[in-house]
């Protein structure tokens, strides 16, 4: 018996639904390789965000490297009609596993800045779940309405670049991380002081911040090997002497924050900088039970 041919999928689509195919992957693949890319470009600052919602601090930097991967990778089989639909699938599991997440999460994390695309701003609250439970309804409509995907082959080779990217920019970051030289002084009580001489650590933190005050507190404990502690508050520079004072660190206050934050970019305070002769030997997002005191007393700043 013979069967007639069964048409190809975009030649029966209607033109709305082949517009609307069409909006939706483009929106959503833009989306998505965006973040990725992000990701990708700044994995310490996004590695801190995601210990902030509670992945375990050792997982942080890998499972970065691992999301942006993803995200780059669904957000190119999305733009790529040959491979559109497998991308929907992609981008459709990554976004429900994200809302779970935080659903399971969501009193831990509620207010948390939750921002993964240049330039948006987004809080976890109710409206979280609208915008991700639209980009799922984009993610649906690309799919359904997409040719199935072939050529399994060419989408690995794209896998292996992107991976390749991902890892290479966190390593390149990583290695940037070090040597950089700091300004030669820093002002503290209306005196500079010399950020070139000996071993010097710079604290950043918001004194609002209760992780900031955590971390101050807890690296307070230390036997210190060099006096030379300068915490720069990042906002509130009035009450930067005050949390110093509550969290017993010892050391001075210095409000130079625009110089010295474009030496030493960072995202959201707790960060920290080993310096050494005004190098720096180590940049520190990471306020755990472990770190940065093994950091630190590796390179010799604390007993």
């Amino acid at each position: 018996m013979a069967y007639p041919q069964t048409r190809d999928l975009g030649e029966s689509l209607s033109p709305a639904k082949n517009v609307a195919a069409w909006v939706a992957a483009l929106a959503l693949g833009i989306f998505f390789l965006g973040a990725g890319i992000w990701k990708s470009l700044d994995p310490l600052t996004w590695a801190t965000i995601i210990t902030n919602m509670k992945v375990p601090a050792v997982l942080s930097e890998p499972f970065t490297v691992a999301l942006a991967t993803g995200e780059i990778f669904s957000g190119l089989l999305l733009l790529i009609p040959r491979f559109r639909r497998w991308g929907a699938w992609l981008s459709g599991v990554m976004l429900l596993g994200f809302m779970g997440y935080v659903g399971w999460n969501y009193t831990a994390l509620k207010g948390m800045d939750c921002s993964c695309f240049p330039g948006l701003k987004r809080a976890i609250n109710p409206e979280f779940f609208w915008s991700d439970g639209a980009m799922l309804v984009a993610a649906a409509i690309a799919g359904w309405w997409a040719k199935p995907s072939t050529g399994l082959r060419p989408a690995a080779i794209i896998l292996g670049v992107v991976t390749l990217f991902s890892v290479g920019s966190y390593i390149m970051v990583l290695r940037g991380e070090t040597g950089v030289q700091a300004p030669e002084t820093a002002m503290v009580n209306g005196q500079a002081v010399s950020l070139r001489e000996g071993k010097v650590l710079l604290y950043f933190f918001d004194p609002m911040c209760s992780h900031c005050n955590d971390a101050a507190k807890e690296m307070s404990k230390h036997t210190w090997l060099t006096d030379k502690v300068i915490g720069i508050p990042t906002v509130l520079p009035q009450y930067g002497q005050q949390f110093m004072d509550t969290t017993k660190l010892k050391g001075v206050v210095s409000n130079d924050i625009k110089e010295l934050k474009k030496v030493f970019p960072f995202g959201d305070p707790p960060f920290a900088v080993a310096l050494e002769r005004g190098r720096a030997k180590a940049q520190m997002r990471r306020f755990d039970a472990e770190e940065p005191a093994a950091t630190l007393r590796q390179l010799g700043f604390i007993q």
